[in-house]
């Protein structure tokens, strides 16, 4: 009777404290992700695995229910305890990401993956990232150390270790995100523009000579050469089905279970969901989905606009940055306003590390846009 009553106060003190408005939007992402992961997935898994028509849209509802308990559980801890979690998990997924390209699983020339017999297959950059906006904001942040530009070198060389291990796989789009996040986070915290464009420069020639001059990544050249040139290489099979999936479906679609991409190209279901979308309901699904998006951001910086504490706006405006940024290159390789690069679509993606990835950050957010009252 007690422990009932214990967890019935527990729940009323979350319920009451969090942001309504923003985890109704969250849960109505996922609610729409998991529409759309029927309507992509049930013909795949029934032609091409030969079993259940419905097996990739109840692994998606589990990881839509794995996801909703881990929003709860970071939603509903104490600042203090968030971010004192946050570091020792921190830790232990940065050695995971070391430990990929000793035991890590290789899929299509890429070793991006752990598949321990413990533990379902995960992809340690995608339960990185949020903790990684944790730890640069608490660097950035950090009262202890006054020096400005001894934050900025802590802060580059944690980023330059993770976008090493990153290029080493290699996963020039999650490198791309991981830098982005941070040069956001550095620009925030007030750093002069003049010593922001010259780092932007000298990683612009760096990403420029590994691109041109390592012969591991080859496989980038080709694809942007392949965007800027359609007949030089072979990299435009996708983004072209996807390109030609979105103009078929027209403003309002061909009408569930109608389109033809989820058929045709390889991982639609997850790189190229919102062509999928677009095919059977139409542009007016990508605009709609974005304006989605754009809410969402409007709500949580709405909500950082009343915040003091610089630590909590630096980690809301990097989450929050991260999302945005990965909503934009997944619409943007799936509308050929960028080379193709893997990048799943926030909330509506399938895929068991993105919804991690994704949960982990709705929590974080909504830990830190509640009340900060106890009863």
């Amino acid at each position: 009777m007690q422990n009932n009553i214990f967890l019935y106060k527990f729940y009323y003190q979350w319920w009451k404290n969090i942001d309504k408005s923003i985890f109704l939007l969250i849960s109505f992402f996922f609610i729409i992700g998991l529409f759309f992961s029927l309507v992509s997935t049930s013909l795949i898994a029934a032609d091409k695995l030969d079993t259940n028509s419905y097996f990739f849209f109840f692994k998606h509802l589990i990881y839509i229910f794995i996801g909703i308990f881990i929003i709860f559980i970071f939603s509903s801890l104490k600042t203090d305890q968030l971010f004192y979690y946050s570091y020792f998990i921190f830790f232990i997924t940065l050695l995971s990401l070391f430990l990929v390209p000793i035991i890590g699983v290789e899929v299509k020339g890429s070793k991006r993956w752990i598949d321990l017999f413990f533990l379902p297959r995960f992809q340690p950059i995608e339960l990185l990232k949020p903790f990684l906006i944790i730890m640069i904001s608490t660097i950035l942040s950090s009262a202890r150390n006054s020096n400005l530009y001894l934050k900025y070198l802590l802060s580059i060389v944690l980023v330059s270790i993770i976008s090493l291990l990153l290029i080493m796989q290699p996963d020039i789009g999650q490198t791309l995100l991981v830098v982005f996040a941070w040069a956001v986070l550095i620009f925030t915290s007030g750093i002069n523009i003049f010593f922001l464009f010259g780092l932007s420069i000298f990683g612009f020639i760096l990403l420029t000579y590994l691109i041109m001059y390592v012969p591991k990544f080859d496989y980038i050249q080709s694809r942007i050469l392949s965007f800027f040139n359609r007949d030089t290489g072979s990299h435009n099979f996708q983004s072209d089905k996807a390109i030609e999936s979105i103009t078929s479906g027209g403003y309002f679609g061909k009408g569930i279970g109608e389109g033809t991409l989820k058929n045709r190209v390889p991982e639609a279901h997850t790189d190229y969901i919102i062509s999928v979308i677009s095919e059977e309901f139409g542009v007016v699904a990508i605009i709609l989905i974005l304006l989605l998006f754009l809410i969402f951001t409007y709500m949580v910086f709405k909500k950082i606009s009343y915040e003091k504490n610089d630590k909590i706006k630096l980690v809301l405006i990097g989450c929050v940055s991260l999302i945005l940024m990965q909503a934009t290159i997944h619409i943007g390789v799936n509308i050929r306003l960028f080379p193709t690069t893997g990048m799943t679509l926030p909330f509506l993606s399938y895929g068991g590390s993105s919804i991690v990835s994704i949960s982990i950050l709705s929590g974080i957010i909504l830990n830190l846009t509640k009340r900060k009252i106890d009863n």
